[in-house]
């Protein structure tokens, strides 16, 4: 059976039906975080929030920096996972040198990809701040190509924010 993201519950991949779909998540998500300081609880529950939400993923999870130069394996959901990745390297630790969101369409394409799960083809990752610095990323794999677009970057990212503010 092939799996397309008009298969879900908000209908359709529209940006319509995605922007309905983050509204949701972002009204859930403020619901799970408020009140609660602790760090891996939170991240915890934005990963199975996501995860169990959004179509078409296959792995939704927290890289954190360890030092200036790792990052270490956090909170997630889906498959065993890749436990270090240094700075500079694949998607997550090109996102940290970067400082921005960056969307691949396909991963094979994507110089020094790290293949975790041979079966993702796509991957969004989002930077995480604190305090103006980065301390990680959210990172999130679909067995589909092209799964993510500039409005999955928009809505993950405002996600992101809502948990960056229990750290403040």
């Amino acid at each position: 059976m092939t799996f397309h993201l008009s298969d879900t519950a908000y209908g359709t991949d529209t940006p319509e039906a995605k922007q309905t779909m983050y509204a949701d998540l972002r009204s859930q998500l403020t619901g799970l975080v408020h009140g609660e300081t602790d760090w891996i609880a939170n991240t915890a529950n934005f990963s199975s929030l996501v995860f169990n939400t959004m179509p078409g993923l296959n792995w939704a999870g927290f890289y954190f920096l360890k030092t200036q130069d790792e990052l270490v394996l956090g909170p997630f959901q889906g498959k065993p996972a890749c436990i270090r990745i240094k700075r500079g390297r694949g998607v997550c630790g090109t996102t940290v040198e970067k400082g921005e969101a960056i969307v691949v369409a396909d991963v094979h394409a994507f110089p020094g990809h790290i293949a975790c799960d041979v079966n993702s083809r796509s991957e969004l990752v989002v930077p995480v701040f604190s305090k103006g610095e980065i301390i990680g990323v959210f990172d999130l794999d679909s067995p589909l190509p092209n799964r993510f677009d500039a409005v999955d970057a928009e809505g993950i990212g405002s996600l992101v924010k809502i948990l960056e503010q229990t750290l403040e």
